[in-house]
């Protein structure tokens, strides 16, 4: 089937995705694990599997691509790409349109294309592509408010992946595995401090927190207060802990908190660390998780750190070469 140029009209050129990451590797490098499928399908989140076709002399290299969405749904497509290496300005360029049978796609039809673009330290990375939308207006909704973000914020998080690789020789499994490592300790010292802020403290005014404060010899209303200050605090801490998950201190903070919470629950109720789900338990717990969340700092890619905006004049992906 002899798909026709794809070309976008000038009312969605404005929402382009582009995405640009500076890489500190050699251009060829970078052309490999852009150009090879079985390479490029270990870095990119946006596909599962990208298979070459058999090529036509003259024609372009088509190529199929699938994506899991969900566990046992699979999504494919097919594309079309033309590469030029050597080009005068000594930049090098890929360009692609693709579209997907399936009307499960929210994509129907699409084009793009990728620059490489040689600096003093590496290479100018950068994508632009725009496709059209299925499904009517609401598909034009859930475009613009969901999938075009997330779309586009995985095509920068998977540049940054690549990045990691070429710069720091860390495979895009292991950065993943990083990635999932450092969110899923993230959640959980964030939201153990924000459950025991607001249910123990500031909802039920638990009356073990309460005795915590009178064995120190507070008054009954200062001991109330107390517990639903400190509960405010862990609460507010929880939210530092998701604003500044990217430095040192709200782990070494937690660590150090929780070694000396636990200490001041052995000197005001030794026996509460014989009880079930006593402190030793929850603050070990949180100690490991804190641990975890500092050990994964680095080598993790990030979809903040590529640019989203073109810092200059770029073509537009209408798929007309």
């Amino acid at each position: 089937m002899i798909r026709p140029p794809i070309v976008i009209p000038m009312a969605r050129r404005r929402r382009t995705i582009y995405v640009e990451s500076r890489i500190r590797a050699p251009i060829e490098r970078l052309w490999e694990a852009t150009q090879e499928p079985a390479v490029h399908q270990r870095w990119d989140v946006r596909f599962g599997r990208i298979d070459y076709q058999p090529r036509q002399e003259g024609e372009p290299q088509r190529f199929t691509y699938a994506t899991k969405i969900f566990p046992g749904v699979t999504i494919a497509g097919t594309g079309e790409s033309l590469g030029e290496r050597d080009r005068p300005d000594g930049t090098q360029w890929s360009g692609l349109k693709f579209w997907a049978d399936d009307r499960r796609s929210i994509i129907e039809s699409g084009a793009g294309y990728w620059r490489y673009i040689p600096t003093d330290d590496g290479v100018r990375f950068l994508t632009g592509y725009d496709y059209k939308s299925r499904w009517g207006w609401f598909g034009k909704a859930v475009d613009r408010w969901l999938f075009r973000p997330t779309f586009g914020w995985a095509t920068a998080w998977s540049f940054d992946r690549l990045r990691i690789w070429l710069e720091q020789g860390i495979p895009p499994e292991v950065s993943r595995n990083l990635a999932l490592a450092h969110t899923a300790a993230i959640a959980g010292v964030a939201s153990v401090w924000f459950y025991h802020g607001l249910v123990p403290k500031v909802l039920l005014v638990d009356q073990g927190e309460l005795d915590f404060w009178l064995r120190m010899g507070v008054g009954d209303d200062l001991a109330t207060a107390a517990v639903v200050a400190s509960g405010f605090l862990e609460i507010a801490f929880a939210i530092l802990v998701v604003l500044f998950r990217n430095q040192r201190w709200p782990f070494l903070l937690t660590i150090a908190g929780m070694i000396g919470l636990l200490g001041a629950a052995a000197w005001t109720d030794p026996e509460l660390l014989g009880r079930a789900f006593n402190p030793v338990g929850v603050n070990l717990a949180m100690i490991a998780l804190a641990l975890v969340a500092l050990a994964t700092l680095k080598g993790r890619p990030s979809g903040r750190r590529p640019l989203r905006v073109p810092p200059d004049d770029q073509p537009e992906p209408v798929g007309d070469w």
